[in-house]
Parts: C-alpha cells; structure tokens; sequence
C-alpha cells in the first residue's frame, strides 16, 4: 500500500515539472542525482565484485534503459499533453504486460479468474485512452500523452520482469546504484539532442532543482529499492498488481494539486481496474 504513493509521484511530477525543466532534462539529472547520493555507500561493495561487471554489463544497461531512461522521459513527455488521473489509470496496463512475459519467457502460472481479471483491466484503460468514445478508439484519435505513457508502462514490465529474473553477483542497493548509473548513462544522448538539437535547454532555476531532487528521492530511490524488496516475496506478477493503486493515487495527486475533474469515463474505468484487481487476486 505504501511503495505506490512513492511510485505514483513520479506522475505528479512530471506533470508540475512540464512548465519549468525539458523532460530528458528532468531524467537525466534525476538518475545522476541518485547514483550521486547512493554511489558514497556503496563504491566498497562495487569495486569488490567489480570482476562480475563485465558479465552483468549488458543486463545492468538494459535495466536502466528501461526502468530508468524511458520511464522517466515517456511520463515526462506524457505530463505536457495529459493529466495525472489518465496517466495513473493508463499506467496499471503495465500488470498486464507484467504478466504476458512472464507467462511467455518463464512460465509463471495464471489462473482463468486471473485471466479475467486482466482482460476487465485492460478495457478499463481502453475506457480512459478513449475517454468513454468508441469512435476515439476506431479512429485510433488519441491524446498524445496518453500514448507515451502506455509505452512507459510496457517499458516498466519489462524492467519489472527482467531485474527480478535476472540474477547479479550485486546486492540490492549495489545492483541498484549501477542501474542509476545506466539510466543516467543511457539518457545522456536524450539529454543532448534535447538541449543542442530541439534547443530546449534546462534553464537552472530554484524550482526546477526542486522538481529533480523530488523525482530522485521519492519515485527513485524509495519506489525502486521497495518495489524490488517487494518482487522477492511476490514474484513479477502478483507485485505487478501493487500498480492499480494508481488509480487512487493518482486521482489524488491530479485532484488536490492539478485541480483535475474526474469524469464518467475515469469512474467506469477505475471501476473496471478495481473489478480486474478483485479477480486477479484470486488464486
């Protein structure tokens, strides 16, 4: 109950950064904040099992590729176009993508209730991206945001399934501080072609430092050190789960700092993702 509040600020804050820091900007200096405050605990354990680095080399760069470097600029671009509440909602589709290859690469066993649950889950978030109209979803007629936050879903269960499968010679808080170092590693090209080429360049300001030291701290190095605690004892699947919390923290964030209206759609589909929660929890 309580890793998701931490998670779900990351869409908060891509929505109250938008006006002040470019969003390759905001991930890069997120991630190079968080291996800078982790990196003085944990050079020691590094450099001892610094022989396993070149092994685990590609598996910590894919890691922070997609939980570090396209999780934070797909939510960052999202949050110009699109709300908290639709990010939130559009992001728990991320459980069925959790689910789909764990099932297909490990076989990690679902039940037919399950199934069911993931299917009222999906066409909850069809609800939302549509807004409640077919015709939206015929004529394939999106909002942006919305789209690049899906991608970041699909891009978190990957994440999701791989670090907990992958296993490392590095301990949780070591493994951790590398994929940091990755994820800021892998969004320094983003950063630059963002800055030189799109000439949207990160104006140092008082409260875009506050924006990336918030993004650091709480959806980076609290979300991400309890979300892999979590996945020891419940496996890629079940903690998967924890992301339909979303839909109440969300609509918190985007209502009691965005001024956000939920409307009819957002209440059919809430309903539907809390009624796929219901049956997916079945075993």
């Amino acid at each position: 109950l309580i890793q998701p509040i931490f998670m779900a600020s990351n869409l908060a804050i891509a929505r109250g950064a938008a006006s002040y820091i470019p969003p390759s900007s905001l991930g890069f200096w997120r991630w190079s904040l968080v291996f800078i405050l982790m990196i003085p605990f944990f050079y020691k354990p590094i450099i001892k099992n610094f022989k396993y680095f070149k092994s685990e080399f590609l598996k910590l760069f894919f890691l922070g590729f997609t939980g570090c470097c396209l999780c934070s600029i797909f939510p960052y671009i999202a949050g110009q176009t699109t709300t908290v509440i639709n990010m939130s909602l559009i992001y728990t589709s991320s459980s069925i993508f959790i689910v789909m290859i764990s099932t297909f690469f490990y076989k990690e066993k679902i039940n037919f209730l399950q199934s069911i649950g993931f299917l009222f889950a999906f066409i909850g978030v069809l609800v939302v991206i549509s807004n409640g109209k077919l015709s939206t979803l015929i004529n394939l007629n999106f909002v942006e945001g919305d789209i690049w936050i899906l991608g970041a879903a699909i891009s978190w269960a990957l994440y999701s399934v791989y670090v907990l499968h992958w296993k490392s010679k590095f301990n949780l808080f070591t493994k951790f501080t590398l994929i940091a170092f990755f994820g800021s590693l892998s969004l320094f090209p983003f950063y630059l072609y963002e800055a030189f080429y799109l000439g949207d360049k990160f104006d140092v300001k008082l409260i875009s430092i506050f924006w990336i030291i918030i993004a650091a701290v709480s959806p980076g190095i609290v979300a991400f050190i309890l979300y892999s605690q979590i996945q020891k004892y419940l496996g890629a699947s079940i903690t998967g789960f924890t992301l339909y919390l979303f839909v109440v923290y969300g609509a918190f964030y985007g209502i009691f700092f965005f001024d956000e209206k939920l409307y009819m759609s957002h209440y059919l589909g809430g309903a539907l993702v809390l009624l796929g929660i219901y049956f997916a929890k079945k075993t």
